[in-house]
């Protein structure tokens, strides 16, 4: 066990491995994340999965909405860690926070800055048409991903990747890669690299009301979006006055049909698009579970009315 002192900060599954590789080799003196959400349908309340995790771990975990909440700050001086390690936590840090530990607070962030900066860099690669994804591990600063990196490894991303299976293979990459560089940096043997700001892009929060399917965009675009957002915030058309979910879709570049006309092409539901057509591959209607396309058929026979 290394004897440096770790706080680690992170909430979703992308977080786990982190914290999992450095309970391994580190002493994490405690854990801080999001509270617990409602979730699913019934709305139940839900732990974020770091909180599961660290719990399962033994280590003392605290869920502050914001970290200048009272009796935060107390317990990150109590704490009394030599790093901070962040892994998609989803708040700010303040200046006191970043300079509390003496190895400063350190990022493990899912793309290669400084290109996508900002809460949502997996999907924005994909929609992008990025043929190359990566991690950062970065040294935090005031602003969003903005401070200089230690460490970087990329990842290709496929032409069936998803941000679920992009992100899982990052969340992989990045524990491997925080793991790597820790003892080096601890040590004082990396020189962090500062940024090219021109070189800059930043990838905003998506919202639920972003996941609308607007065929006046090129079927391309289309498809990449479908993967890009799932499977948060989901992409939809609104069918039969309800949302269709689409979860896979391929395109047909070279097929005619009108923009929005909604047509049945090689056994698929097919939707024309400003450029190509796109074939639905796996989809959800309304209160029922995923399906192929020529199930989905199978019980919407009027999909071809327009």
């Amino acid at each position: 066990m290394i004897e440096h002192r770790i706080v680690f900060m992170g909430s979703p599954e992308f977080a786990i491995p982190s914290l999992k590789a450095l309970a391994r080799y580190y002493q994490v003196v405690g854990v801080v994340t999001q509270p617990d959400r409602p979730s699913g349908r019934g709305r139940t309340l839900t732990p974020p999965p770091v909180k599961v995790v660290a719990q399962e771990l033994g280590i003392e975990t605290i869920q502050p909405n914001r970290l200048k909440e009272a009796g935060v700050w107390e317990k990150l001086v109590e704490w009394a860690p030599d790093v901070i390690v962040v892994a998609a936590f989803g708040q700010i840090l303040r200046q006191n926070v970043l300079d509390l530990p003496r190895f400063g607070c350190i990022n493990v962030h899912a793309s290669l800055l400084p290109r996508w900066r900002g809460a949502a860099p997996i999907q924005a690669a994909i929609l992008h048409g990025d043929k190359v994804s990566g991690v950062s591990i970065m040294k935090m600063d005031a602003g969003i991903d903005t401070g200089p990196v230690l460490s970087q490894r990329s990842i290709p991303i496929e032409a069936d990747d998803d941000a679920a299976s992009l992100g899982n293979k990052l969340a992989i990459a990045g524990s491997e890669l925080l793991l790597e560089t820790l003892p080096d940096y601890l040590r004082g043997e990396i020189i962090p690299q500062v940024q090219d700001e021109s070189q800059a892009t930043y990838a905003p929060m998506l919202k639920k009301e972003e996941g609308g399917l607007d065929f006046a965009q090129p079927a391309e675009y289309l498809e990449r979006k479908i993967r890009a957002f799932f499977p948060w915030p989901g992409a939809y058309l609104v069918w039969e006055g309800n949302f269709l979910k689409v979860k896979r879709a391929s395109v047909l570049q070279q097929s005619v049909l009108p923009q929005g006309k909604r047509s049945v092409v090689d056994g698929l539901p097919a939707v024309g698009t400003s450029e190509g057509v796109l074939l639905l591959r796996e989809v959800q209607p309304a209160g029922k579970k995923w399906m192929n396309g020529e199930e989905f058929l199978r019980g919407a026979r009027q999909w071809r009315e327009v």
